[in-house]
């Protein structure tokens, strides 16, 4: 194998330092999102869940029963992206859902055996990952990379956008899935 197959390409470094800076911000992006999808994968792989739902299953084990305002604000998302993940761990039989002991009318979501064994076996969620190096961060940087972060998503016009959970497509509109259902009739 000849000697530059084993080396990295490297790229030639833009000249001026407000290019400088744009390609080191894209490319600690790319560092970021290649490692968070990375761990998506090797958590849809490894423990068969999504990032999304492993985060909110980590979520519901730490806590203990919560609601799904609770987990909403836990998970830093909306309720609406919540209650869609813990559909789907209630399908699958790693969450129940029922009502407080203390009050019948506050719906609840606690953990199940299987829903324990199967963190367990699982590795952290890129959201865990990612609020772990977050707050690693001392403040003043913190509230640098946040304010930063909230500026590029107004320059990009997606600051009315919503946040949902990492890698975790968008419910599906009612009307989309009568579509797809009627496309397969015509299969």
């Amino acid at each position: 194998m000849p000697a530059t197959a084993t080396r990295r390409a490297t790229k030639p470094r833009p000249t001026t330092r407000r290019d400088r800076d744009v390609a080191d911000a894209v490319d600690a992006l790319r560092r970021i999102l290649r490692s968070l999808r990375l761990a998506a994968r090797f958590s849809e792989s490894n423990a068969r869940l999504s990032a999304a739902q492993l985060y909110v299953l980590s979520a519901v084990a730490a806590d203990g029963p919560s609601s799904l305002s609770d987990l909403a604000s836990r998970t830093m998302t909306d309720r609406s992206s919540v209650a869609a993940v813990v559909d789907r761990l209630s399908e699958r039989g790693l969450v129940r859902r029922g009502f407080a002991r203390d009050d019948r009318r506050r719906a609840e979501v606690t953990l199940t055996t299987a829903g324990r064994r199967a963190l367990e076996e699982a590795p952290k969620a890129p959201a865990q990952l990612l609020i772990a190096g977050l707050e690693a961060l001392p403040a003043e940087r913190l509230k640098e990379a946040a304010r930063s972060l909230t500026a590029l998503t107004e320059a990009m016009g997606i600051d009315g956008e919503p946040a949902g959970m990492f890698f975790e497509d968008p419910p599906k509109s009612p009307a989309s899935r009568a579509r797809r259902a009627l496309s397969r009739l015509g299969e």
